[in-house]
């Protein structure tokens, strides 16, 4: 693929087409080192694509949620919107992957046939970032099941990326501070990439994983995102839970 490829991933009603077209918004805006000269003769296309979902497309065309013998279509649809957008573009940001399509398959018929295809094309993107379950439930007609899924669904996506030794950046945070965490973890990425990070631990420090908005270890993440930024004092388990009780303190702790 040409393009750096980012996918988000995420239980339902977590913000990931949200999040997608304000990171794609974010990257196409005018950089700082742009004149009216180089833009007169630049090619311009945006920098970055933005994917959207395949499901929700879906979903709209025929006015019923996929069967089971229909996922793999949906999967191999997703894989492909992202891989024609990476071959023309610096940088794509996707609203989910096959990943998602795998695990819903999963989690609605039992079928776990999808998921070698699934990680193996999610090996060869660049960054995953992971929307936390902080943010409220949102009915959004056929794609939600209802706020009971959530977890047991962002279980099995970290189950899966740990089983294949994918590492994630979890994303939190409400409104400009979630895509503030969101550019942080890009940042990360680009800055300094040395060695591919353990599961569910970023991979710019060995000692510290966050996704603060300001991008220095989160020494300031919650000054920097309104009291929003997110420190992850389990480094190494991946588990969610412990990104849950942690989420619930500093909620307990800011409206004290």
């Amino acid at each position: 693929m040409a393009g750096c490829v980012i996918t988000i991933v995420g239980a339902e009603s977590t913000g990931k087409s949200t999040l997608a077209q304000a990171l794609c918004d974010a990257l196409n805006a005018p950089r700082p080192e742009s004149t009216p000269a180089a833009s007169s003769t630049a090619d311009h296309r945006p920098r970055c694509a933005h994917v959207d979902e395949t499901l929700r497309s879906f979903c709209l065309r025929t006015g019923r949620t996929p069967t089971r013998a229909e996922q793999a279509d949906i999967a191999a649809e997703q894989s492909r919107r992202i891989a024609a957008a990476a071959a023309a573009h610096e940088v794509v940001i996707a609203d989910t992957s096959a990943l998602m399509t795998a695990v819903y398959s999963d989690y609605v018929f039992g079928d776990t046939s999808l998921y070698g295809s699934a990680l193996a094309t999610q090996a060869g993107y660049d960054l995953t970032l992971l929307t936390a379950l902080d943010l409220p439930w949102q009915a959004d007609g056929l794609q939600r099941d209802g706020a009971h899924v959530r977890q047991p669904v962002d279980a099995l996506i970290r189950r899966a990326l740990q089983g294949a030794s994918l590492g994630w950046s979890v994303v939190t945070g409400q409104g400009d501070a979630r895509l503030a965490n969101a550019l942080a973890a890009i940042e990360r990425m680009s800055a300094s990439r040395p060695a591919p990070a353990r599961p569910g631990q970023d991979s710019h420090d060995d000692n510290d994983v966050d996704s603060g908005g300001d991008g220095n270890n989160g020494a300031d993440a919650d000054d920097a995102c309104g009291r929003s930024g997110w420190r992850h004092v389990c480094q190494r388990c991946g588990d969610g839970s412990c990104e849950r009780r942690l989420l619930a303190l500093q909620r307990l702790t800011r409206d004290a």
